[in-house]
């Protein structure tokens, strides 16, 4: 149980230096600098100070730097007085005396000087003293032109920046000004006199960190500390953003959907299938019985029966919501599908294949194409109307019973064989493959496209990276042995995964540690499949053989009548 290692290391905050700047050279958005040093006002460093004390019990944090970007925040913050005194009284300056000059050059527009000043900063690549002069004698060339001295503009572009040797691509821009000016026509935005604010800030991307301080330093570094409490408190499952500095985060299991707050009780068979729709509103199931019923979210949380969809000739074995939530497809096994309108509960169109049934659908991301997957190993692109569009079978050597749409509509995934799973291009008809050593049961795609949710034989779940191809995380503990017994990811950002068990209860993993954090009991029979609302967090449905659809939320959301768990028609005491 639990994650499996990867090889790669975690991300960290790096310089950007030469082959990183590619990203900035292309254009980059620009915030305000704030700026505390001035040049009538600069503190001056203590002789005793030294550049490697530190502060703090680890002994990793400089006091010099953490002075200087609580100094910086402080100025960010509007507190530029307050930012000046603690530089004062620290005798550390948030800047050195070549950058406060540099900064105030700026202010006042003297391009010439502060190119100057660039060349005279220390330790400093050539490459990024270029890039820094490339700014400012841009914005040289802009004030020039805004002033109507086209002749002077061409001058600053001929015999300064062009000589600079770099961004040619740029400077053939640059050239196009000109022109423009003189036919009178508008350049393109992104060629324009900038404030000095943002001039600064484009200084502040080039020039190292330990030249000019970035903007928001702390409060960055801040974050990341917040964003790693969060990531690793196995039950943080709270839509509310703002967090405490306060004290350390930690959730309790009070966040995460553990008591039955109703009881669906419309179906008379075993409940195979249920999908919460995308945004959460309705939510389907499908029974042994023949019946699909549409279900509605109320405001409140109360869930009630919307439509119980009528003219189904064999039991629905999939479903799929369409993007806009507006549209339901319904697979009836080895049979038809059919189209619903949500709002009047009608069938709008039937699809058929001759000589098969089908056993999948899916929807294009656009809403206007559908998908199925067929008894003779096909899949098929349809248009809303019935008409088939494409059709292709690849490699498969077992029938499509599951089938997942990326959203971009780029892939298809699909079984290929018993314990492979294809990931098909259908632009190109080319297929990957993730494989594993054992049958596959299920798969479902994460809401991002980016991971893969699979249940095996042997009662693993096993989280995929699409994109890499790689294995992250397994969990283990629910029972199957006998039926198809689904999982789902979901919670905040989809940081658990969820899971029917054939012992009638409900698995719940944390996704990133793969902790088993909790096992859901109430229902009589095998529980089948689960769904997370996506649109609320401490919302969980389960769809059981005991003919059940149990919704799970969080203790102080119980709906009660009169004490008692509210079901459809059915009240009954705590979670029996």
């Amino acid at each position: 149980m639990g994650r499996v290692a990867d090889d790669e290391p975690p991300s960290k905050r790096v310089k950007v230096y030469p082959a990183e700047l590619r990203g900035y050279i292309n254009g980059q958005t620009s915030l305000e600098v704030a700026s505390c040093s001035s040049t009538d006002s600069m503190a001056r460093p203590l002789a005793s100070q030294g550049d490697d004390e530190v502060v703090g019990s680890k002994g990793v944090v400089k006091k010099t730097e953490f002075i200087q970007i609580i100094a910086e925040t402080l100025c960010s913050l509007g507190y530029k007085r307050t930012g000046k005194l603690l530089e004062e009284e620290s005798g550390i300056p948030l800047h050195s005396s070549l950058v406060t000059i540099l900064m105030q050059q700026i202010h006042d527009g003297k391009w010439d000087e502060s190119v100057d000043t660039l060349s005279k900063l220390e330790s400093v690549d050539d490459i990024i003293v270029k890039l820094a002069s490339f700014i400012i004698l841009e914005q040289k060339f802009f004030k020039l032109l805004s002033e109507e001295k086209i002749m002077d503009a061409l001058k600053t572009l001929r015999t300064q920046i062009a000589p600079l040797c770099i961004k040619n691509d740029r400077v053939r821009e640059l050239s196009s000004c000109i022109v423009s000016q003189h036919i009178g026509e508008k350049p393109a935005t992104d060629l324009r006199l900038k404030s000095s604010s943002e001039l600064l800030e484009e200084l502040q991307r080039v020039l190292p960190n330990a030249v000019m301080i970035p903007e928001k330093r702390l409060v960055h570094l801040v974050e990341q500390a917040l964003d790693l409490q969060r990531d690793t408190c196995r039950f943080h499952n709270s839509l509310v953003t703002e967090m405490s500095l306060l004290s350390d985060h930690q959730c309790g299991r009070d966040q995460i959907p553990s008591q039955t707050i109703q009881i669906l009780s419309g179906h008379t068979g075993e409940v195979w299938i249920l999908q919460f729709a995308n945004g959460g509103r309705y939510l389907a199931s499908a029974s042994s019985d023949g019946s699909v019923i549409i279900w509605e979210v109320k405001l409140d949380g109360e869930v009630l029966m919307k439509h119980m969809l009528t003219g189904l000739e064999k039991p629905v074995i999939y479903i799929a919501w369409s993007p806009d939530d507006h549209q339901l497809l319904t697979c009836e096994s080895e049979n038809c599908i059919r189209r619903w309108e949500i709002s009047t509960g009608e069938c709008r169109c039937i699809y058929t294949k001759s000589g098969c049934g089908f056993i999948s659908c899916g929807w294009a991301p656009d809403g206007n194409r559908i998908y199925s997957g067929a008894t003779d190993r096909s899949i098929s692109m349809w248009d809303l109307e019935g008409n088939e569009l494409e059709s292709w079978k690849g490699r498969r050597t077992i029938k499509t019973s599951d089938l997942g749409i990326t959203g971009d509509g780029k892939q298809i995934v699909t079984f290929c064989k018993e314990n492979v799973i294809s990931l098909v291009e259908w632009g190109t008809k080319t297929e990957r493959l993730i494989e594993e050593n054992q049958i596959i049961v299920h798969f479902a795609l994460s809401r991002d496209s980016k991971y893969l949710l699979v249940s095996l034989m042997n009662q693993e779940i096993h989280l995929w990276d699409i994109d890499k191809n790689v294995l992250v995380a397994k969990y283990k503990g629910h029972k199957r042995s006998r039926f198809i017994v689904r999982s789902c990811l979901g919670g905040f950002e989809q940081s658990f995964v969820a899971s029917g068990s054939e012992d009638s209860q409900v698995y719940i993993w944390h996704r990133a540690s793969g902790d088993l954090i909790g096992t859901l009991a109430g229902h009589s029979g095998s529980v089948n499949c689960v769904s997370w609302n996506p649109a609320n967090p401490h919302m969980l449905a389960s769809a059981s053989d005991d003919h059940t659809i149990r919704i799970w939320g969080l203790s102080q959301m119980k709906l009660h009548t009169n004490g008692k768990v509210h079901t459809n028609g059915v009240c009954c005491n705590g979670n029996t």
